[in-house]
């Protein structure tokens, strides 16, 4: 269903077959070149089985055995018991292979398009009129990879009222996608038509998007669904040390 992008680039390195068929169990790996940040990570892929990820130190302390498998109870158990807490499992979307390859590069337009650092005043705007945290969670930059944005008519011209960026996700042809429409503008379908330009502008590039929201975002959620996103996975790391 996913393209061999993503599934090579979750799994890393392990095939589907080579799964729990049941959601809730994990197959264990342990990789002594994890990063720090990423030390222990639990991946539950839609419908079927997971995979645990650790450094040996963190399965040492588990108890986790490399090629083993793993249920959830046991592993939450064991964190318990160790200390080792996890930050908040995040929602993994993709576009399914078909519907990325059948991806167009809209047309040039005034409502949707690509920002460029000639739109830094509108971006700086749009950025003032947000709320705080929703700038903060979205994590939309004019710096970043790719960025597109919704315009609609305003007393002084176009203005900017939805923007979606996306950068290269961990040295991957994934890339990370965010997006936030101001609020007054919300339900008008804003949102979807500035992920669809955005996702078919990063494939255009060789890249494929992702999308990635916390569990209770609903709105988020939403979102991703009407821009023709799948539920791939959910995600789970450690929690930071400074947390």
């Amino acid at each position: 269903m996913f393209s061999t992008a993503v599934t090579d680039h979750w799994l890393a390195g392990l095939a589907p077959a080579d799964l729990p068929t049941t959601p809730g169990t994990y197959r264990v790996v342990v990789d002594a070149d994890l990063p720090a940040a990423r030390r222990l990570s639990v991946l539950d892929l839609a419908g079927t089985g997971g995979v645990v990820r650790a450094t040996p130190e963190v399965a040492a302390a588990l108890g986790l055995v490399d090629g083993a498998t793993v249920e959830a109870a046991a592993l939450s158990s064991a964190r318990t018991s160790a200390g080792v807490a996890l930050n908040g499992a995040d929602h993994v979307f993709h576009l399914p292979a078909a519907a990325l390859a059948a991806l167009t590069t809209p047309a040039p337009g005034d409502d949707v398009r690509v920002l460029t650092a000639a739109d830094a005043d509108a971006f700086a705007a749009f950025a003032a009129a947000a709320p705080g945290d929703d700038l903060d969670e979205a994590y939309v930059e004019l710096d970043h990879w790719l960025v597109v944005g919704a315009f609609v008519a305003g007393a002084d011209g176009p203005r900017l009222v939805t923007a979606a960026s996306a950068y290269p996700w961990a040295g991957t042809t994934l890339a990370d996608t965010g997006v936030l429409t101001l609020p007054e503008h919300r339900g008008r379908g804003l949102g979807r038509r500035t992920v669809r330009a955005l996702a078919a502008h990063a494939h255009a590039r060789g890249h494929e998007p992702l999308y990635r929201c916390q569990l209770d975002n609903a709105a988020s959620v939403a979102l991703a669904r009407a821009a023709g996103f799948v539920p791939f996975a959910t995600w789970d790391v450690v929690r930071p040390d400074d947390d």
